[in-house]
């Protein structure tokens, strides 16, 4: 399946929240404040939705949120059943440690979207090496920072100055001024607000 590519805004309405793709444009500026109804032509009719359409609706709410494709998804599902612990709350980790979401918490992007294509033009270092990998996974300890070439364009200095208006949660440990940030431990749960039930998506790949 390919990525998406259309309209962020439409994705919000498909599903009737804001998933919150665009970043603080979304809170400033959403289309779903003025066209709640989702797109394409009105149903003639309203349809109950079966449970497995909505365990499916969850799922596909998380992989936009995290702006995965299908087969990653699942890896990182059957990655989640492999480690002990809750599978629903260990796939929300997994997720939540990809380096493109790492790069967005931080502050160093106004969505996820900008992330992963800072990442993928190379401007990040993930333990003092250049990585243009987005789904790189990390751990606590990991260090991010800019690279030097990366340091001396127009999008750093842009970055620098919207960090003040930032607020990384506690698992991460941001200096604005080095603009550097460290994977402190694995965000809780509570730590991790999401648009999706993750018990849910554990049951819509049990059955």
């Amino acid at each position: 399946m390919a990525r998406y590519t259309g309209p962020s805004c439409r994705v919000c309405r498909r599903y009737g929240e804001k998933l919150m793709l665009k970043g603080d444009k979304c809170v400033t500026k959403c289309t779903l404040d003025k066209r709640p109804q989702p797109p394409g032509p009105p149903a003639t009719r309203r349809r109950k939705l079966s449970d497995r359409a909505l365990q499916l609706r969850e799922k596909q709410k998380a992989r936009h949120s995290y702006g995965v494709l299908e087969k990653q998804f699942v890896r990182y599902y059957k990655d989640a059943v492999r480690i002990p612990g809750v599978t629903g709350e260990n796939l929300v980790r997994l997720l939540e440690l990809r380096l493109d979401n790492i790069v967005h918490k931080m502050g160093f992007s106004d969505s996820l979207k900008q992330a992963r294509q800072v990442v993928r033009h190379g401007h990040i270092m993930l333990n003092g090496r250049k990585t243009d990998i987005p789904s790189a996974a990390t751990k606590a300890g990991d260090v991010i920072a800019w690279t030097a070439a990366a340091k001396k364009g127009e999008y750093f200095k842009v970055a620098q100055v919207n960090m003040a208006s930032k607020s990384p949660p506690s698992w991460l440990n941001v200096d604005a001024t080095q603009m550097t940030g460290r994977v402190v431990s694995a965000p809780a749960i509570s730590e991790t607000p999401s648009k999706f039930d993750p018990a849910v998506i554990v049951e819509y790949y049990s059955r």
